[in-house]
């Protein structure tokens, strides 16, 4: 078999998390095969997946954009389109506080019109 990477790949034994669909669905991998372009996973069942995905390994603490390459029945073979690897994006917290409490504000804002709104309905009306 010819081997058509661009680098070799290191062997590892990391634990995986493939996501997908923005974020609600996911499932665990084993990442066998490392490199700075790619990787190879190995998956516990057959499993539909998208050609595009994230992959997220919790020891490196990074997620890899991955392009699935080949699929066999003992894996598949991704490419990461960010070489690098990006760690996973934190928010600032202060911003998220802030947007936090501006959301409940609204979210109050609106119980109080929906309760103003039930309480004139639920009051008789004079025939």
């Amino acid at each position: 078999m010819t081997d058509h990477r661009k680098e070799t790949r290191q062997r590892v034994f990391l634990k995986g998390r493939i996501v997908f669909n923005n974020g609600s669905s996911s499932f665990d991998c084993l990442v066998r095969d490392l490199s700075a372009s790619g990787a190879r996973l190995v998956l516990s069942d057959a499993t539909t997946l998208p050609q595009v995905f994230d992959l997220y390994i919790p020891q490196k603490d990074r997620t890899y954009r991955s392009t699935l390459c080949w699929r066999r029945e003992d894996g598949i073979g991704v490419t990461f389109t960010d070489s690098a690897g990006a760690a996973p994006a934190r928010p600032d917290p202060a911003a998220t506080e802030a947007a936090l409490r501006q959301r409940i504000a609204e979210l109050e804002a609106e119980n109080a019109a929906l309760r103003r709104l039930l309480g004139g309905m639920a009051q008789p009306s004079a025939a």
